[in-house]
């Protein structure tokens, strides 16, 4: 049985999941809104970053994303950015498929990575996507425009959003350009934590 195609992000209190510029990526702002999940146990034996770290509902959300990820999509914008900040060994440990119109050879990574450049479009991606995750879920890793995409094509199940007490101002909204015509959607859950409010919604087709 195939799983479902999710997205899972960080998202200020004003719509953001991002500065503008892909140069302010490691920025103040940034940093702020990701603050909550630095400290997780899991997020830090993932990227290698030491022993040590918080456990709690936080840490087994971070957990408990990646363990249903059986493969991810993102855009070229994404990769591009992650492509200089990732370590060696890449923190997805699954096949990746990058939304391009780059030609490029799959890009393997130590620790089970590989990128794979689609130039057919989202569908294409996500149907290769689907094959290698088997009966896991595909997750839809960003950016924004890419994860609109597939929003606006009635591809995507589920997302979560841990809404961060942060405001940006300006940057990159979440869903800007979205179809609110055509998506409609059901609150699953929402969990507080001392950090952030983890919100998760069904996708259904207005």
């Amino acid at each position: 049985m195939a799983g479902k195609v999710f997205f899972s992000v960080s998202m200020s209190l004003d719509g953001f999941i991002a500065p503008e510029s892909v140069g302010d990526l490691m920025g103040r702002q940034w940093m702020e809104l990701q603050r909550w999940i630095f400290p997780q146990r899991f997020f830090r034996e993932n990227l290698k970053l030491g022993g040590g770290g918080e456990e709690g509902r936080d840490n087994d959300i971070v957990r408990e994303t990646f363990e249903r990820t059986g493969a991810s999509v993102m855009g070229k914008r994404m990769f591009d950015a992650g492509e200089q900040m990732w370590p060696e060994e890449a923190p997805f440990h699954t096949p990746v498929y990058v939304v391009t119109h780059e030609k490029r050879d799959p890009w393997e990574r130590p620790g089970g990575t590989t990128f794979h450049f689609v130039n057919d479009g989202i569908e294409a991606a996500l149907d290769q996507a689907r094959q290698a995750a088997g009966d896991r879920d595909v997750r839809i890793a960003g950016g924004a425009a890419t994860i609109l995409a597939y929003v606006n094509a009635g591809l995507v199940d589920e997302f979560s959003i841990a809404l961060s007490p942060v405001l940006f101002g300006s940057g990159i909204r979440l869903f800007e350009g979205v179809d609110a015509g055509r998506v409609a959607l059901e609150q699953v859950r929402g969990e507080p934590t001392q950090r952030v409010t983890h919100l998760t919604y069904a996708v259904r087709e207005r």
